[in-house]
């Protein structure tokens, strides 16, 4: 894979996650990613148009994000909301999988610590980007916006329809916050900018609407069918099955376990609501209210 010039000062080194790079005075990634051999190849493309890493930027804590950081060994800088989740292993786990996650069951679990050397907040401009509020996959989920150049580097405040299409739900922790985000980057696409997800294709007017449309209804899919799966008294386990089968997306012990996440949020939503309750039968599970 090749960088791939989105504009004045920038470039997208492609993967899942995507990498987006703004040069300059200084040359800043946002995102590094994963995997054994990426941050060479990060280094190895960049050098090819004489730059060097000078600092990293991350939207998230997750370690399909940040897992090469301290490979590439510069400073690290992330939402003040992801600090902890991003310095401590167990914390990462707690956040994607819910509590200790069994060894090796997460794709992409690993245990060594990343060093962040600066936090930020919503509005902040860093390095010509302006960091923009997008949480609901994850408590500082930020987006970056290049001004100049029109691009929204967008994280995993949405997602690719393979990514939605192959699991079922988006990945969240709070719908509504959710679905606030994607209406968000619903008006930055109708004022032309360029939307880059993390794991997807990147898109622009209404290809980016469609997209961002599809997330938005995914969400209020998966809150309706778990309202009508809810008519049967079914614990969260449960209702991941039904759920992944409904939408005839993947099942998998990963799949069924991390779509559990997203389901307890909206179970928690629509508790709050009084549209459910709880009741055990030998286990806890919920139902509908009449």
């Amino acid at each position: 894979m090749a960088l791939e010039k989105l504009g004045e000062n920038l470039y997208l080194y492609p993967g899942s996650p995507s990498t987006m790079i703004k040069t300059g005075e200084k040359t800043v990634i946002i995102d590094p990613g994963n995997g054994s051999k990426r941050h060479k190849e990060l280094r190895r493309e960049l050098r090819k148009i004489g730059l060097e890493i000078n600092y990293m930027l991350a939207t998230h804590a997750h370690a399909d994000h940040i897992a090469i950081a301290p490979k590439l060994d510069k400073p690290l800088f992330i939402h003040r909301y992801e600090f902890s989740i991003a310095e401590t292993p167990l914390n990462r786990e707690l956040l994607t999988f819910g509590s200790k996650a069994p060894k090796g069951f997460l794709v992409y679990q690993f245990p060594n610590e990343v060093r962040v050397h600066a936090v930020f907040d919503w509005s902040d401009e860093l390095f010509g980007l302006r960091t923009l509020e997008l949480p609901g996959h994850s408590p500082g989920m930020t987006g970056f916006l290049d001004e100049e150049n029109a691009v929204l580097y967008a994280g995993d405040s949405f997602f690719g329809e393979r990514v939605i299409e192959s699991v079922g739900l988006p990945y969240l922790i709070e719908p509504n916050l959710f679905k606030e985000s994607i209406k968000r980057l619903m008006n930055y696409t109708e004022e032309g900018v360029l939307l880059i997800p993390s794991h997807g294709r990147r898109v622009k007017g209404e290809k980016a609407l469609n997209l961002l449309e599809f997330n938005l209804k995914r969400v209020e899919a998966g809150e309706s069918r778990i309202l009508e799966l809810l008519k049967t008294p079914r614990s969260a386990s449960e209702l991941s099955y039904f759920l992944a089968k409904s939408f005839d997306a993947k099942i998998t012990p990963q799949t069924l376990a991390l779509n559990q996440v997203p389901i307890r949020a909206i179970i928690a939503d629509l508790y709050n609501r009084d549209l459910i309750e709880p009741v055990i039968e030998e286990d806890l599970k919920w139902k509908a209210k009449p």
